[in-house]
């Protein structure tokens, strides 16, 4: 049965690390298209309370992505509650080691890439296996820009993000025959509480940041919330195995900063 002979108020959508930032901002936007919205978060408080701001039709689940049993554990739980799932927005992830290459950890980027790489691997798998029963289904994973350009100090959060885009091809021609999309989003820089914390520890330069980006701003959570909803609804139904960045114009921009200013800027200066 396909997504569109289905009741919007029974269609179900998984979203991981959906406490707050970007997968809170996703689960509030999701609900509005989905009867059903799953906030699994490795914190079970935050899960539960996220879910109950939403409503009475949503759940909380608690769920840590890089362990099998636990993603194993979600999934059926969510089965057998809603019967379906028709969406899964793999944005569970970590903050990354804010320090050059040399003097990074193997045990932090060994945590980088379990978090992200191979939960979005056990997510998809264990989503999939429903979705395949279903002959329908939508993932969207969370990449990066950092995954596509070179990020100094950021190797093992970019390693991550490219290979979440490149997982995204792989499962997207895997799977299509079987009525399954998976897309992802490389969101530029967001002005998340985590960012927000980074820039107060000076972890992040946000004029620089603003300076190099385009559209001269960092982007609200909301924003990237749309792009994922668009890709996993049927207004994406010929979408599938692409990563769409949403950052401003950043990975789009080849100039120094000196270059950017407004068009009137520009003009008044001639």
């Amino acid at each position: 049965m396909s997504q569109k002979n289905i009741d919007p108020s029974g269609r179900v959508a998984v979203v991981t690390g959906a406490g707050d930032g970007i997968g809170w901002a996703t689960a509030q936007r999701l609900a509005q298209d989905f009867g059903h919205v799953v906030i699994a978060d490795v914190r079970a408080a935050a899960a539960s309370a996220r879910a109950a701001e939403l409503g009475e039709t949503h759940a909380g689940f608690e769920c840590d992505v890089t362990s099998e049993p636990s993603v194993v554990s979600l999934m059926r739980q969510v089965r057998e509650r809603f019967g379906r799932i028709d969406a899964l927005v793999n944005n569970a992830g970590i903050g990354e080691q804010t320090v050059m290459t040399l003097e990074q950890t193997v045990e932090a980027f060994d945590r980088i890439l379990s978090v992200h790489l191979r939960g979005t691997f056990l997510c998809s798998r264990e989503a999939a296996r429903v979705f395949v029963d279903q002959q329908s289904g939508a993932i969207v994973n969370l990449s990066s820009i950092a995954g596509m350009h070179g990020h100094p100090g950021r190797n093992g959060y970019g390693a991550a993000k490219a290979g979440i885009s490149s997982m995204t091809e792989a499962m997207a021609s895997e799977w299509a025959r079987d009525g399954i999309r998976v897309n992802a989003v490389a969101p530029g820089y967001v002005l998340t509480d985590l960012v927000k914390a980074l820039v107060a520890k000076g972890a992040l330069d946000l004029q620089s940041i603003e300076e190099r980006t385009p559209m001269g701003r960092t982007a609200q959570p909301g924003e990237i919330a749309e792009a994922i909803a668009f890709l996993a609804s049927e207004r994406a139904s010929f979408i599938t195995g692409v990563t769409l960045p949403v950052d401003g114009g950043w990975l789009a921009f080849g100039a120094p900063p000196a270059k950017l200013g407004t068009v009137k800027e520009k003009h008044v200066a001639g």
